[in-house]
């Protein structure tokens, strides 16, 4: 997929990327290793603040996802400031997402499906990727989501 038709495709879902992020902490937000990019965990935000909650207590299923859908289109904000050139993804290798939630609850797989979903309707079949999804007790700030990514890039 060419840089314009990427960029066409943000247009067409009406996702605009922002600046990437600053870390929190000890860390940066990616790191490169030949032609593999990982990027940092990214916790959920909403209205530019961090969205907090626990799934199977104060939040849906349904939130959980949009909440990981929103950590998808902040990574992408991160990929293109490491990369310059979103043309340049390969694909999308693996997604590690961390849900909290309660004990009981068990669709962590379904709420991980927003940012899944959102990255093969971006990038195609490369966006399509192997994928963990966990339960937590707590995130950092009480996120509800955080998500990291490993990307290839083409050479």
């Amino acid at each position: 997929m060419t840089q314009s038709n990427i960029h066409e495709r943000l247009k067409a879902l009406d996702i605009a990327l922002s600046p990437a992020s600053a870390p929190a902490a000890a860390y940066v937000m990616s790191a490169q290793s030949g032609n593999l990019v990982f990027l940092s965990g990214h916790i959920a935000k909403k209205n530019g603040t961090v969205w907090q909650g626990k799934l199977g207590e104060s939040m849906s299923t349904d939130e959980g996802r949009a909440a990981a859908r929103a950590v998808a289109i902040d990574l992408l904000s991160t990929l293109h400031a490491h990369t310059g050139d979103l043309n340049r993804v390969a694909r999308i290798v693996k997604v590690v997402s961390l849900v909290n939630s309660t004990a009981d609850f068990t669709d962590h797989h379904l709420v991980t499906n927003g940012a899944s979903e959102l990255f093969a309707d971006v990038f195609g079949d490369a966006g399509k990727h192997a994928r963990s999804a966990f339960g937590v007790a707590q995130l950092p700030l009480g996120a509800c989501v955080e998500i990291e990514v490993c990307v290839e890039l083409s050479e």
